[in-house]
């Protein structure tokens, strides 16, 4: 006796379903390029805007902290246009009846059009390249560096550079060059300087007999009594401890500022990538390809 198997039927509707979902790798690489382009075209249109502002005359031109703050403003609001630009054309590309994965074609299509991006502002891949490549690496890497200008500038125009904090002990020992006064000036004041300087920057231990040392130079550089050389002794002490107090909070308050205005670059950032992912499924929707028969 013959046995029959039967086969499982399978409807187009089964079929379809796993289709209408499956990535298209095909149509996400392409939003991605599409929105490096534009990104690039925009960031260009920018350029061109911001030096045909300037005077080389040097007349009414903005300021450095401004020139970079809108900078970064048309770098972040290119990316959203390009990222909608993108998401438009991965969401059309990819066929996808359902309005759903038309729009997370977009928004994968924006995670390598970033990750892309990043890795040319963070990397040396465009200065290998050369040529052509080369000039579209140069002018991301100079989209970005406005950015981050940005902030360095905003740091530095609202807390003193440290670099330009003078060392405390210069100031004291100009002074103890100036005012030797001794038969030999030259060796008085090297004397003094160095007597002065391990007074104030040598072992807390010995300090006492550094000071001695120092009063005994000085009286003997400026032709001065000794009580009067420790007297003096005492205020390049004091001076050389305000000084250095100052140059602390001076520090203290540009790291702070330094921080503050990192906080607030790294959640602006955090704010522009959010809104460019959005613009991408956006974009993703926008291009959903409609079919009679396909419920969306």
């Amino acid at each position: 006796m013959a046995t029959s198997t039967l086969a499982p039927a399978y409807s187009a509707a089964d079929t379809r379903v796993p289709l209408r979902h499956q990535a298209s790798w095909g149509a996400i690489f392409a939003g991605a390029v599409t929105a490096l382009v534009a990104q690039i075209l925009l960031t260009l249109v920018g350029l061109g805007i911001g030096l045909s502002a300037l005077d080389t005359n040097g007349g009414d031109n903005p300021s450095v902290a401004a020139f970079s703050t809108t900078a970064g403003l048309w770098w972040v609001g290119s990316g959203i246009v390009a990222s909608l630009i993108g998401g438009y054309l991965a969401g059309r590309l990819s066929g996808r009846g359902s309005r759903a994965t038309s729009g997370y074609h977009g928004l994968v299509s924006w995670a390598v059009t970033t990750l892309v991006v990043i890795y040319l502002l963070t990397s040396s891949v465009g200065s290998l390249l050369g040529g052509t490549f080369s000039g579209l690496s140069s002018v991301l890497g100079g989209a970005g560096q406005a950015i981050g200008g940005t902030v360095q500038t905003a740091a530095q125009a609202a807390a003193p550079s440290l670099s330009k904090v003078s060392n405390p002990i210069d100031g004291i020992e100009q002074q103890v060059r100036q005012q030797a006064a001794g038969q030999d000036p030259q060796a008085a004041r090297d004397a003094a300087v160095s007597a002065m300087r391990a007074a104030l920057t040598g072992d807390a231990a010995q300090q006492k007999q550094a000071e001695d040392r120092a009063a005994e130079a000085l009286a003997k550089a400026q032709n001065i009594p000794v009580d009067q050389a420790r007297s003096q002794v005492q205020d390049y002490k004091k001076q050389y401890e305000q000084t250095v107090t100052e140059a602390k909070q001076k520090a203290k308050a540009a790291a702070e500022e330094t921080r503050k205005t990192a906080a607030q670059g790294a959640l602006y950032a955090a704010l522009a990538l959010v809104l460019g992912a959005v613009a991408a499924f956006l974009g993703g929707l926008a291009g959903t390809v409609k079919r009679a028969d396909e419920r969306v």
